[in-house]
């Protein structure tokens, strides 16, 4: 059985959505391994579902670069090297920075209710409840990324890009930006899960926020920037061993 998550409690109305995120955790939190293999039978049978929506669910993962359909062996969980790690993380750089320039740049023509949800207007409760959320998910991600939780980490710190992508008013490149998060991570955990993460791993999300919230696109672009660094030189330290 290719993971231990499955139940039969997915109901039929949302069972392609959900047996996809139910799959895409399996592959985060690491009980499906990079070039595992199953079939569409093996997970219909898991979640005790039938074939059609399995078929779906896993067709979308693998539009998502998760897995890899072969018609004759069923699916397997995407193998990503270290390059590709490298090019995630540089993707990830330009897509962040240029989202951040679009807001901080007064001439762009970024929508007005996205730079009041960043701006957090004193006269205006409303984009100031937005923005707290994001950084409460910020807070919720440090504390776990301080305690080395890495399954609570990757669930907030894909919520606070979720949300905070969503800010800018721009659904594609949200939408990107969570795809290659979501990639990143399921790259990174190969080597993330052989240590102990306690006090390794990157904890600035509310100083991002608090940089966009005060226009200060020096800042922000340094965070940013010194979160990938630090990213990559720990993966790559070790994928070295």
């Amino acid at each position: 059985m290719p993971g231990t998550g499955g139940n039969g409690a997915v109901t039929r109305s949302t069972l392609r959505q959900q047996i996809a995120d139910a799959l895409r955790d399996e592959v985060l939190a690491g009980r499906l391994q990079p070039g595992q293999e199953f079939t569409v039978k093996e997970i219909a049978e898991q979640y005790g579902v039938s074939a059609t929506p399995v078929r779906e669910a896993l067709v979308d993962l693998s539009a998502q670069g998760l897995l890899e359909a072969d018609q004759h062996r069923g699916f397997r969980v995407h193998e990503y090297s270290l390059a590709d790690y490298r090019g995630m993380i540089e993707a990830r750089g330009l897509v962040t920075d240029g989202l951040f320039h679009r807001y901080l740049d007064e001439k762009s023509d970024i929508s007005r209710a996205a730079r009041a949800a960043l701006e957090a207007r004193a006269d205006d409760p409303r984009p100031a409840a937005v923005l707290a959320g994001v950084r409460r998910r910020g807070e919720e991600a440090e504390r776990a990324a301080a305690a080395g939780d890495l399954n609570i980490l990757i669930g907030y710190d894909l919520r606070f890009w979720r949300e905070l992508g969503n800010l800018f008013g721009n659904p594609y490149l949200a939408d990107f930006l969570h795809r290659l998060r979501v990639q990143s991570w399921v790259c990174a955990v190969q080597y993330l899960r052989t240590v102990d993460l306690r006090g390794r791993l990157w904890a600035e999300h509310t100083a991002l926020v608090d940089a966009l919230a005060r226009r200060d696109a020096d800042a922000a672009h340094e965070i940013v920037t010194a979160y990938n660094a630090h990213s990559l030189a720990l993966i790559e330290r070790l994928a070295a061993g």
